[in-house]
């Protein structure tokens, strides 16, 4: 059964950064899909970001329309981490961070993974 706990997150002001981690236990993660969701209050949890398995097609990456060329996802498998690197942070990135793993999901549909962490909350200031 794979764990997964999400750290980094926290309190920063608009045009800041954050870069979240997401570690796994209970087995390797390196044929896992991996991604990124948020929810912020009174919302429905969203897909933010996801990197596919190495083995499967290159660790191909997936960003929601609001995150590109601000959000970078990495993965390092020795480390069974995922990473999700936030740059140039706005109010509205505002939510709590869920990091996901499934080995074959849909990569923006939250609902296809299997496996989440407990969540991470990120707070942007104006």
């Amino acid at each position: 059964q794979v764990r997964l706990v999400e750290s980094g997150g926290g309190l920063v002001q608009a045009g800041g950064s954050l870069r979240l981690s997401c570690a796994a236990s209970g087995g390797a993660i390196s044929n896992f899909v991996l991604g990124w969701f948020r929810q912020a209050p009174g919302k429905e949890r969203e897909f933010v970001t996801a990197i596919t398995a190495i083995i499967w097609s290159g660790a191909r990456t997936y960003y929601a329309d609001s995150v590109k060329g601000r959000f970078t996802i990495s993965r390092d498998n020795a480390k069974n981490t995922v990473y999700l690197q936030m740059n140039s942070l706005k109010p509205e990135d505002t939510g709590v961070y869920f990091c996901a793993a499934d080995q074959r999901p849909a990569p923006l549909v939250a609902g296809s993974y299997n496996y989440w962490g407990q969540g991470t909350q990120v707070t942007v200031s104006s």
